[in-house]
């Protein structure tokens, strides 16, 4: 509960007491900083209120949200209504958790969203308030950088997010971008934690291994700029998270003739010269 008041505070600027009743009261962090948002001197009265139920998320509640946001010449939310939604939600527009919001509400395009997407997916969230939001998002931040399969589902919707319309790859620097926000976040928070080799028996290694270094990620972005190439494909982009969590600190646990894309053997040997 520690957190969860330390969470309201941050929010509502309440105070640990008033933050304690609401929390007590409503059971659920976003429902209570909804209600204090509502009624702040809620608890100002003698008697104790009775007990309610939170509702579900409210359909005409999100639809009113998205008008509010929505381009008046689109039917989506673009670039500036985006804008604006970020400093409501007090999100930096470049902040990562954008990237695990986008994958929630089924975004296929940066910076743009769809009504459909929109309700559903803030209603799978259990969200129909901006307060309520802005909790929901603290908890996205927290999984994507903490939960290896979830990290993955927003990785690889990323992939699709950023790709400009028509074209099959990620242009280098859209892909170096978007690795610079995912990486650090997974590597930091665990999700991107270094699964060990394993034998013919399919047992964990007893070598000291160790990992994907911090410093591998600009190595990374130092061959791809020495190498050229015109993009990043869907199969590079996809197998080098897989590579991330696998590979040793020292690439010698690296098979050259597994099914790794030629990209990534030619990282490898690159690496290998730099050691």
């Amino acid at each position: 509960m520690e957190d969860q008041v330390a969470q309201f505070c941050g929010v509502t600027g309440a105070s640990v007491k008033d933050a304690r009743r609401f929390i007590e009261r409503h059971k659920r962090l976003d429902y209570a900083i909804d209600a204090y948002y509502n009624d702040p001197n809620a608890f100002s009265a003698v008697s104790t209120p009775r007990r309610q139920e939170p509702a579900a998320p409210s359909t005409s509640k999100l639809n009113s949200l998205f008008d509010t946001y929505k381009d008046p010449d689109s039917e989506y939310i673009t670039v500036d209504g985006t804008i604006k939604l970020c400093e409501d939600l007090s999100v930096d527009p470049e902040d990562v958790v954008l990237l695990a919001v986008a994958y929630e509400l089924k975004s296929t395009k940066m910076a743009e969203w769809n009504k459909k997407g929109w309700v559903d997916g803030w209603k799978s969230l259990g969200c129909d308030t901006i307060s309520a939001m802005r909790v929901t998002i603290m908890g996205l931040r927290d999984k994507l950088g903490n939960d290896a399969a979830y990290f993955q589902k927003v990785y690889n919707h990323t992939f699709d997010f950023a790709r400009s319309e028509g074209q099959r790859s990620l242009a280098i620097d859209t892909a170096q971008a978007f690795w610079s926000l995912l990486l650090p976040h997974g590597l930091q928070g665990g999700a991107l934690s270094h699964i060990r080799s394993r034998d013919n028996d399919n047992d964990e290694t007893m070598v000291d291994e160790e990992g994907w270094k911090t410093e591998y990620t600009q190595w990374w972005f130092e061959f791809l700029a020495e190498k050229g190439g015109k993009g990043v494909s869907k199969d590079t982009w996809v197998m080098f998270l897989e590579f991330v969590r696998t590979i040793d600190s020292k690439f010698e646990m690296y098979d050259m003739e597994a099914a790794w894309p030629s990209t990534i053997d030619d990282f490898v040997e690159w690496s290998k010269a730099r050691l």
